[in-house]
């Protein structure tokens, strides 16, 4: 399994909660609130796709620091 992989899976979990929420809020407070409880799958399949590539996206970029101090040569040991 991959670093990025490895980064990707934990972020996704947070990601996924906060774009739960803002999508959450974003339904409660439009004048689809009476149909909430029949939205909420959609609600969370929505962000469950936006969650995946924007902690793919995101992975490789907790590593810039280490990569700038280290260099590549020291994460391939």
């Amino acid at each position: 399994m991959s670093i990025r992989l490895q980064l990707a899976a934990m972020l996704f979990m947070m990601i996924q909660a906060v774009t739960f929420f803002a999508a959450l809020l974003g339904l409660l407070l439009s004048p689809l609130a009476r149909e909430a409880m029949g939205l909420m799958p959609f609600v969370v399949l929505g962000s469950s796709i936006v969650s995946a590539p924007l902690s793919w996206w995101l992975a490789p970029r907790l590593r810039a620091r280490t990569w700038r101090r280290e260099g590549t040569a020291e994460l391939l040991r």
